[in-house]
């Protein structure tokens, strides 16, 4: 006997942690699309982690390569992105269809790229806002948000589906409780089947 299932919403809690995951690997690739395209304007792969890292460094961070302000810089990239990631998640859990997400969620993204770079990094790290490469910066934002329109992926398993009724789950664990047919088996018309 098979089981009917029905879908029903995540909690808050289980789409924040699919957000957070999501988030985190979408701020991955989002930096890695920065850093290969900072290598195709022949400057370091790590220019975007460095500006940020100028927010807590100032001009110092601000160099060619790796260093251990770099680490700050991707620190910051990753919790501020993976926060990004679980409020959309929890914003836009089980609401929409995929290709809808996808387009909310860049939204999201380009929005939160020129909320962040073009106001509050301006107050809080100049810096960043005059030495980043603004294209390939948006460009990221939007790979950015497609990656995270990916979260329900990440949704634990045991919320993905739910017995439709209490009887079709009482049948799967216990089949002698469910209520004897007196007339033997039957067909959909009301005829028995034995004859």
């Amino acid at each position: 006997m098979e089981v009917a299932r029905v879908e029903r919403a995540p909690d808050a809690f289980d789409a924040s942690l699919a957000g957070l995951q999501a988030g985190m690997i979408a701020a991955l690739w989002m930096l890695a699309w920065m850093g290969v395209s900072a290598v195709w304007q022949r400057t370091s792969f790590w220019t975007a982690e460095n500006l940020l890292a100028s927010t807590f460094y100032g001009g110092a961070a601000i160099h060619t390569g790796f260093s251990h302000h770099t680490v700050s810089g991707l620190a910051l990239y990753l919790v501020v992105y993976s926060l990004l990631g679980c409020l959309v998640a929890v914003a836009m859990r089980n609401r929409l269809r995929w290709l809808p997400l996808v387009l909310v969620s860049s939204a999201v993204a380009i929005g939160w790229y020129y909320l962040s770079f073009h106001l509050i990094w301006k107050a809080i790290s100049p810096l960043v806002t005059l030495l980043h490469a603004e294209q390939s910066t948006a460009l990221g934002h939007v790979i950015f948000g497609v990656l995270v329109a990916r979260f329900p992926r990440y949704l634990r398993r045991s919320n993905a589906a739910a017995p439709a009724e209490p009887l079709a789950a009482a049948a799967v664990s216990h089949p002698e409780a469910l209520p004897a047919n007196p007339s033997g088996p039957q067909r959909l018309d009301g005829q028995t089947l034995d004859g």
